[in-house]
């Protein structure tokens, strides 16, 4: 089912309920062979998923630490570690205050304060989301593609020194280089990124630049030099596929943890495409990460069902407090 939910929407979030479904499922039926026995089994995997997610938010402080030591104490770099320190806070506040005022008494939520099941509730809620996204941003990368592609977008990033392609862009580049050759030297490859304040040239120029410089033939090369955002990156790229005749064998590349995003964003604007992930560096996931679990789920839609499930889950609770 996953594997057919992802081929037809790839962009739908719900796809990420059905993964983890499946990896609980199959935790759960791994166990059980081994126990044979139904209530051992399903509390191990209740168990489990409670320790990852007390793990979140230490995984979150290390990957903070590194990315400052990596890549400077900009606030972008500080994400991870910010956003660790406030989940592991309401952990810590929520498990000392049950073990220590309440004992864990079975009876914990009918004597517990309504500030203590929000926090509580809040803090395992949002971390259980972003561990979704995140499996779903892996499994993402593994979905498979075609290679005939008519078009490839590459999408553009934030040039050194204002005209020198960057480790993340080139990553960008050499993947869609691998597509280009994949699809045996078809392709017609969009550069598509405008020049920011800081920057020289375009985004653009520099990737065609690189391309040119791996051997690739600037008869197949096609720039989009005006677009400042993902969305501008998409439409602006879009207009130059339909003025050449239009394609539905389009191919987004970007940074894995980006690609999502794209096609997502894609889909909202009516351009069919498959999204392909390039590398990038592990430790640069994180805060790479959480810029877009806020960017996806800004969207109003994306909200409200963020919102409705936060009620669906702590209703219960809620329930118990106002009638003990």
């Amino acid at each position: 089912m996953l594997i057919i939910f992802s081929e037809i929407w790839p962009h739908k979030l719900f796809n990420s309920v059905i993964l983890s479904l499946a990896l609980l499922v199959t935790v759960f039926d791994i166990l059980y062979l081994a126990t044979q026995d139904i209530a051992t089994s399903g509390l191990i995997v209740v168990i489990g998923v409670f320790l990852i997610l007390l793990l979140v938010p230490f995984l979150l402080i290390f990957n903070g630490i590194t990315m400052i030591r990596n890549e400077g104490r900009s606030f972008a770099n500080l994400l991870s570690l910010l956003l660790g320190i406030v989940i592991e806070i309401g952990e810590l506040a929520f498990i000392s205050d049950a073990i220590f005022n309440y004992g864990m008494d079975v009876d914990f939520f009918r004597k517990a304060s309504l500030f203590l099941i929000f926090t509580g509730v809040s803090v395992f809620y949002f971390s259980f989301l972003i561990l979704l996204f995140v499996l779903y941003m892996i499994y993402f990368q593994f979905v498979p593609h075609r290679n005939d592609f008519e078009y490839i977008i590459i999408h553009g990033c934030g040039l050194l020194n204002g005209d020198r392609v960057s480790k993340l862009l080139s990553n960008r580049i050499d993947k869609a280089i691998q597509v280009f050759h994949k699809g045996r030297d078809q392709a017609m490859i969009i550069c598509s990124g405008g020049k920011g304040s800081n920057e020289t040239i375009s985004e653009a120029e520099a990737i065609a630049g690189y391309l040119k410089e791996k051997g690739i033939s600037e008869d197949h090369l096609l720039l989009e030099d005006r677009s400042v955002s993902t969305e501008e990156n998409l439409t602006f790229s879009h207009e130059i596929i339909k003025e050449r005749g239009g394609s539905r064998k389009i191919a987004l590349v970007s940074s894995n943890y980006h690609i999502y995003r794209c096609v997502a964003l894609a889909h909202q604007l009516g351009i069919p495409c498959t999204g392909i992930g390039a590398r990038t560096a592990f430790y640069y996931w994180p805060s790479a990460i959480i810029r877009e679990f806020v960017a996806v789920y800004a969207n109003r839609k994306n909200l409200f069902r963020i919102l409705i499930g936060y009620l669906f889950i702590i209703s219960p609770f809620i329930y118990v407090f106002l009638n003990r």
